[in-house]
This record gives C-alpha cells, sequence and structure tokens, in this order.
C-alpha cells in the first residue's frame, strides 16, 4: 500500500454530515482533504476549515462537482438523490472512489449506482456507522435463526426535520431480516397501520417511525413471540459515528476494482 496521502473530497460540505466529514478527514491519518463543493451561493469561496471553526486550509469551497472529482482520489457523498445520481456518473466517467451516504434513493439512482459500479469503485451503505452495520448482520442472523414464529418489528426515531421515512437504516434492517428468511422485502413489508388493519399477516416485517427534537437515529428490531420478545438496539448520539464510518470505507477502497461495495465488506462482516 502506498504512503502517499489520500485525497478526498466532500460534496455538500457546509451541511450538517459535511462538515462532520471534513473534520474527520482533517483528523485521520493517511487522508487529506482536496476540496469540497457547494450550490452557488454565499459559502462558495470560503476556505473549508473556517466551516469546522479550524485554521485556514488553502482548500476553499467550489461549486462544480466535476472539478472535484478530477481532484480527488476519493469523494463522499451525503446530499440527495438528484446529486447522488449525478455525481455517480462523475464516478464513472473518473474512475474515482465514491463513498455514498445519501438517503431516501429511489429505483432510478440505484441502477445508476450499480450502472455506475461497472467502471469505478463504489461504497454504498444506508449507515456508515460500525455499530449500524454489526446491527444489520445480526438481524440477519437472529431472523433466520428465530424463524417464521417471531414477528419481526423495526421501529425508527430520528430529528423533526428528517425528509425520508422510514430511514434508509431502517430499510436496510428490514432488507437484513428479508435475507435471513430468504424473502424479498418487498414482498413481506408493512410500512404503514392505521385504523382496522386486522390480525397480523404471519411473516410480515413491519415499520414504524417517529420524528422529533434533535434525536439522531434511533433503531430498534424486534422480533416478538408467545411468552418471549427479543430486541436489538442502536442509538447514535452524534453524526460523528457515520463520518467516523464513511472516511474508513473511503481509505479502505483505495485501490480496488470496479464494483459496488458495502460496509459489510469494509468491515469484513
Amino acid at each position: 500500500m502506498t504512503n502517499t496521502p489520500f485525497k478526498i473530497g466532500i460534496v455538500g460540505c457546509a451541511g450538517r454530515m459535511g462538515r462532520m466529514l471534513v473534520q474527520e478527514v482533517l483528523a485521520t491519518p493517511g487522508a487529506v482533504l482536496s476540496g469540497g463543493t457547494e450550490p452557488a451561493g454565499p459559502l462558495v469561496g470560503t476556505d473549508i476549515g473556517l466551516l469546522v471553526g479550524a485554521k485556514t486550509i488553502g482548500v476553499p469551497v467550489g461549486s462544480d462537482a466535476a472539478q472535484l472529482f478530477a481532484a480527488c482520489d476519493a469523494v463522499i457523498d451525503f446530499t440527495v438523490p438528484a446529486a447522488t445520481l449525478y455525481h455517480a456518473s462523475l464516478a464513472a466517467k473518473t474512475g474515482k472512489v465514491l463513498v455514498i451516504g445519501t438517503t431516501g434513493l429511489g429505483a432510478d439512482v440505484l441502477a445508476a449506482i450499480e450502472t455506475a459500479a461497472k467502471s469505478a469503485p463504489l461504497v454504498y451503505a444506508p449507515n456508515f456507522s460500525i455499530g449500524v452495520n454489526v446491527l444489520f448482520a445480526l438481524t440477519e442472523k437472529l431472523s433466520s435463526t428465530l424463524g417464521p414464529d417471531y414477528d419481526i418489528d423495526i421501529l425508527e426515531m430520528h430529528h423533526r426535520h428528517k425528509v425520508d421515512a422510514p430511514s434508509g437504516t431502517a430499510l436496510g434492517l428490514g432488507e437484513a431480516a428479508a435475507r435471513g428468511r430468504k424473502v424479498k422485502l418487498a414482498d413481506v413489508a408493512r410500512r404503514t397501520r392505521d385504523g382496522q388493519v386486522g390480525a397480523r399477516a404471519q411473516g410480515e416485517i413491519g415499520f414504524a417511525t417517529l420524528r422529533g427534537g434533535d434525536v439522531v437515529g434511533d433503531h430498534t428490531v424486534i422480533f416478538a413471540a408467545d411468552g418471549e420478545r427479543v430486541e436489538l438496539t442502536h442509538k447514535a448520539s452524534s453524526r460523528g459515528v457515520f463520518a467516523k464510518g464513511a472516511v474508513r470505507a473511503a481509505l479502505w477502497a483505495r485501490g480496488r476494482k470496479a464494483g459496488l461495495y458495502s460496509m459489510r465488506d469494509v468491515l469484513g462482516l
């Protein structure tokens, strides 16, 4: 492995997650922050170091994602689906590493990510927390072990500003539970319950969503059977855990061949 510093860029570098990612890159040995972008506006041209209260680092906020990809070895994207769609195309064109933590992705963006991964190494995960990715693995294992006598529900809570529901992490947990039972989540998911819904269907994987306050992210997977209940819970108190995992993923992807990777690959789970 080369000792040359790995150049990482952050799209949406002035957002809440963007600033966390900036701080994490600046603090990570072997990584160097070589750029960041924001839509055209008053922050463009500002030294990125000042966004996080650090000293100036001589790297201004830009507005051209194509220039950022050209200048970096890897780009980390926690933005919005429309932007991620564009960034995936830039990764495919340049062959650069792209780490994607954007949530609420539709089928069109997911298809674009799969296409881009034929030309570049992409790491996509609904959640980059190390603990949450262990939770994914445990959920799949328990789902397989406990069997259909255990009803599965996934409860998640986030801050009042989150725009998508259920969260990407909750859906990822649903996918893990479905894999454990060797079924497709789309065939067994129950996203809402309201009114006279009748008895629960066997094999259903339910979701419940809470929004309020400044909650960073709470997720619980409930396995309920007659006579007992097993619960797996993860609570994040800082977005820093997502930034730490994303930067770790970017460094892991260095030198990898083109392909679509997950945090399961990064952590060797």
